[in-house]
């Protein structure tokens, strides 16, 4: 049976090159966009793999790096961003991301190390034991050497135009939720949009947890990851796409399908939540190890994440309550 997955138009002049990447996720797609000034967007984690592989693939299509002339960026984690500082340096590229994320890359050492120790709190503060939240951000801090500092020389905001010379227009969206500056750049003449990992085909993206872009800084007080998740979906539902282009992962070609799918999901863990608190009181840690069990522990903050997405849903609706037992936030029935 002939392989009918969606792909890029060759004639879009828009090439996915999948780079390695140090994450249990994989492989990152960089998009190559064939235009004046030739355009990378999320070029990857600072790594001699990945540099390697991108010039590689630079020079199967009689290009190279110095030939690069702009740099797009869809969001701060390090498998998108890592590398951008250094190929803007090295080519002397235009680098263009959202104007929150330019802050963060100009001192990355320091902003990784501020998101950690915002990390750690939520953790302890929601039932995760110290050791296991020492240990994770050990881990985390370790992943460091991934990124480098980049100064962006244009500081994009939802609703800007990147025009490129052909008459290409790239239309920055913000789309929150997975992280605070996650951005789509959608290629308006033909309909495409390069959504980082706002929307995956093959596994659901997490709205994770992180440490605010603006207000106080107090793990007690979170930015509703899941909600603004859910809103940002709704606003890229509403868009007339022919084709999603993803971080990693093949394209996906009828986006209102697999969001409607990944909202029905949501609402489904939100019930099994509600249930499990109906039975009995807990902190967002022990419903984590309820439902995945030790992955709860491996994963801590991710599952984490999501189980205080949904409890966020829960409080909001009324139908859960949030309070402190010893400095521990439990959730009970309203």
């Amino acid at each position: 049976m002939a392989d009918s997955r969606p792909e890029i138009p060759p004639e879009s002049g828009i090439v996915a090159i999948p780079l390695p990447t140090p994450f249990a996720v994989g492989r990152v797609n960089c998009y190559l966009i064939d235009d004046d000034p030739l355009t990378l967007v999320d070029p990857g984690p600072r790594s001699v793999a990945a540099l390697d592989e991108l010039e590689s693939a630079l020079a199967a299509r009689g290009r190279a790096l110095e030939d690069v002339g702009l740099i797009l960026v869809t969001h701060q984690h390090l498998d998108h961003s890592g590398m951008a500082g250094a190929l803007a340096e090295r080519t002397g590229a235009e680098l263009a991301c959202l104007a929150p994320l330019a802050d963060m890359l100009v001192d990355v050492e320091a902003s990784l190390a501020a998101d950690d120790d915002y990390q750690v709190g939520v953790m302890l503060r929601n039932g995760v034991p110290e050791e296991t939240a020492l240990t994770l951000r050990d881990i985390t801090a370790s992943f460091r050497r991934f990124a480098a500092p980049a100064r962006a020389t244009r500081r994009l905001a939802d609703g800007d135009v990147v025009s490129l010379g052909s008459g290409r227009t790239l239309r920055t969206i913000h789309v929150p939720g997975h992280s605070p500056t996650d951005t789509i750049f959608l290629d308006e003449g033909w309909r495409i949009a390069i959504a980082g990992d706002h929307l995956i085909a093959r596994i659901s993206s997490n709205p994770v947890i992180h440490r605010p872009i603006a207000g106080p800084v107090d793990p007690a007080h979170r930015v509703p990851v899941l909600a603004t998740y859910l809103d940002s979906l709704r606003r890229t539902r509403a868009l007339d796409l022919s084709l999603v282009v993803s971080g990693h992962g093949r394209p996906i070609d009828d986006h209102r399908a697999l969001i409607d799918q990944r909202i029905a999901h949501h609402e489904t863990r939100k019930e099994e939540i509600a249930e499990l608190i109906t039975r009995q009181p807990r902190t967002a840690h022990a419903i984590a190890r309820e439902i995945w069990g030790d992955i709860a522990l491996r994963e801590a903050f991710l599952t984490l994440s999501e189980v205080l997405g949904h409890t966020d849903l829960l409080v909001a609706e009324g139908r859960v309550r949030e309070h402190e037992e010893g400095g521990v936030a439990v959730f009970s029935p309203a």
